[in-house]
């Protein structure tokens, strides 16, 4: 099984060790991201309790910010860019 994640990091050009937790991780994330509810994917991953999957919730909801922000600063630097222009 190592082997194979080594040869699946290689080909997606990934350079950190995969492991078990950081899949289960990634498809949290991935599935949350996409709408898919916060009781569904903890019952997916086989948590006892909700409180599990909120830690993954929050993070998502801190990253979303973050690239929010990103994204903001990306629109007011082009609005700078067409005002110049002009």
């Amino acid at each position: 099984m190592e082997d194979e994640k080594k040869e699946i990091s290689k080909i997606c050009g990934i350079n950190k060790h995969l492991t078990f937790h950081l899949s289960r991780h990634t498809f949290a994330t991935l599935t949350m991201s996409k709408g898919i509810s916060l009781e569904s994917v903890s019952k997916m991953l086989g948590h006892k309790n909700i409180q599990t999957i909120q830690i993954c919730a929050k993070m998502t909801t801190e990253k979303a910010g973050r690239d929010m922000a990103l994204f903001a600063e990306s629109i007011r630097e082009t609005e700078r860019k067409f005002v110049v222009n002009f």
